[in-house]
């Protein structure tokens, strides 16, 4: 088997027929393509040609990611540990039914726009990131001290799995949303090189189910 990885997983399809924006709001679970797509992921991992060896499962305690991060538990006879540091972000625009992209047309959004750099609708990208690859290094040292032998999952959200990505290349972190790379039950993967975090794959082995992905802040 090739050496350790830890795998970002987001959450599949919610059941969010108003297209609100949920962000941290509790209530929110997956709907059944949603379940399915979760199911996807985890088949990915746990069998097939790839057959990795989890032996580290963690999610943050909203629904979705929970609900998401089951079917790797049932495969791999895990219990779920809590993350709380891969949260969704916090966002000014939790709960509304319009995206940010249109907020242009609401004169009482305009405050928040000023700094699409920092965000100021939310939480700064830079803590995003900061945040997430810190709860990736404490679960890879924590693996190191324990000898135990495997891979990590740790099953997030959208935006923090993209500033982990864009954080670990050494990118800008300020980007356009809409043109995230991190479907639906998509798995990011990364490996420890030299004392530092290197994305060695990316796939998306939920891609063939028609889902409807809005609601992510």
């Amino acid at each position: 088997m090739p050496a350790r990885r830890l795998h970002l997983v987001r959450h599949g399809e919610v059941d969010n027929p108003g297209r609100v924006l949920y962000g941290r709001m509790p209530g929110f679970v997956l709907s059944e393509r949603g379940a399915r797509m979760a199911q996807l992921a985890a088949d990915h991992l746990a069998s097939g040609s790839i057959a990795r060896q989890v032996v580290r499962l963690a999610a943050r305690p909203l629904e979705r990611a929970r609900q998401s991060a089951q079917p790797f538990a049932d495969a791999f006879d895990l219990d779920i540990r809590t993350e709380h540091r891969i949260i969704e972000p916090t966002n000014s625009f939790e709960g509304k039914t319009f995206e940010a992209s249109g907020a242009l047309r609401h004169p009482s959004s305009w405050p928040l726009l000023r700094d699409p750099f920092r965000p100021s609708w939310g939480e700064p990208y830079q803590a995003i990131a900061q945040r997430m690859v810190a709860a990736m290094e404490d679960a890879w040292d924590e693996l190191d001290e324990s000898g135990d032998d495997g891979d990590i999952v740790m099953v997030s959200h959208q935006s923090p799995i993209w500033m982990a990505h864009l954080h670990l290349a050494g990118k800008r972190l300020w980007h356009d949303p809409r043109k995230r790379r991190c479907q639906l039950s998509s798995i990011t993967s990364f490996a420890r090189v030299d004392g530092r975090f290197t994305e060695i794959d990316y796939v998306e082995p939920a891609a063939s189910v028609a889902a409807i992905d809005a609601g992510a802040v």
